[in-house]
């Protein structure tokens, strides 16, 4: 699932590891889901709004952590990752979030790690923490793209963040808000980012389903169960 149209001149490429984070806020009808619009500067996908998130750095491997992710999102993972690698996605979302609105998932302690990457982390005194995400889906870029994902997508509540700052803009992400959900699809959204406003409905309560996840077969998208 791509707004990049197949073409048949691309060699064979693996997916990058990558990760984006939708967090919430409000219940039932009050929901609303944090949003950016990605810059006009930027090949890729220019002008749509999506979630923070990006690629996974080396560094979000060795990443600091109040808590670790939930054992029940770690063993769904796990079935197509290693455990380090599982968790450097997960850290990834969390610093792709700070990165792109300035939002930390956090908690107080000493961020130990002099990595650049965690520099605002430091700077507030707290430490990431991976235990609020819970998975929602994955979805996996077709072959046939010049650039190619597999996506891990997590969502927090907006109770996980420390302080009561708010969203800013960066060089990544424009017009960061709130959105509420009923009206997030009347934005200028990339195809992925509807079927994930639609898994994120469904693992939600009060009645959460198992996540799925979205990927090529024989030429076609299929969405199956993690």
């Amino acid at each position: 699932m791509s707004d990049e149209r197949r073409r048949s001149d691309v060699p064979p490429m693996r997916p990058r590891l990558a990760a984006s984070l939708i967090l919430t806020r409000g219940r039932g009808a009050r929901t609303e889901v944090l949003m950016g619009r990605r810059s006009s500067r930027h090949v890729f996908m220019p002008n749509k709004y999506v979630f923070p998130g990006g690629r996974v750095d080396r560094a979000d491997g060795t990443a600091p952590f109040a808590r670790d992710l939930d054992r029940g999102v770690m063993d769904i993972m796990q079935r197509f990752l290693p455990e380090r690698r599982a968790r450097a996605a997960a850290a990834a979302a969390v610093r792709e979030t700070a990165e792109e609105t300035g939002l930390l998932i956090a908690r107080e302690g000493a961020c130990r790690s002099r990595h650049a990457n965690w520099a605002p982390f430091r700077q507030h005194g707290v430490v990431p923490d991976l235990a609020p995400l819970s998975l929602i889906t994955r979805a996996i870029t077709p072959p046939g793209r010049t650039r190619r994902f597999d996506t891990w997508f997590f969502t927090a509540d907006a109770a996980a963040l420390h302080g009561d700052r708010p969203p800013r803009p960066s060089s990544e992400l424009e017009d960061v808000q709130w959105v509420p959900l009923a009206e997030a699809r009347d934005l200028d959204l990339p195809s992925v980012t509807h079927f994930v406003l639609d898994e994120l409905v469904r693992v939600q309560p009060p009645r959460p389903e198992p996540p799925r996840h979205i990927r090529d077969r024989r030429g076609k998208m299929w969405v199956e169960p993690l």
